[in-house]
């Protein structure tokens, strides 16, 4: 396995970790999500390329479509979290009270 690889597998990995350390703010949490995104991105393009398959060129443009719409709905959910209360700590989200 070439280091190319282990440091994106490395890039994950800390994105995964900041995910479960940094889980109080929402904000927070969205980018690491976006990291951890960000990093199958690359990884998928990197094995997509180096092993010519050609069925495979298109599945990094879907998880690229897929982080930009979880990246437009978690800015939607921080905006109205923000609005109604007044700060981003995701324990104040409670869906029983939906």
């Amino acid at each position: 396995m070439s280091i190319v690889y282990m440091n994106v597998m490395l890039a994950f990995m800390i994105a995964l970790i900041g995910t479960l350390l940094y889980r109080h703010h929402l904000m927070s949490s969205l980018m690491c999500l976006e990291g951890m995104m960000l990093a199958m991105y690359i990884f998928i393009s990197l094995i997509s390329l180096n092993m010519h398959f050609t069925t495979m060129y298109m599945v990094p443009l879907i998880i690229l479509v897929f982080a930009a719409c979880e990246a437009a709905l978690g800015l939607a959910l921080l905006v109205k979290m923000f609005n109604y209360y007044g700060n981003d700590y995701v324990q104040n989200l409670n869906l029983l009270k939906c």
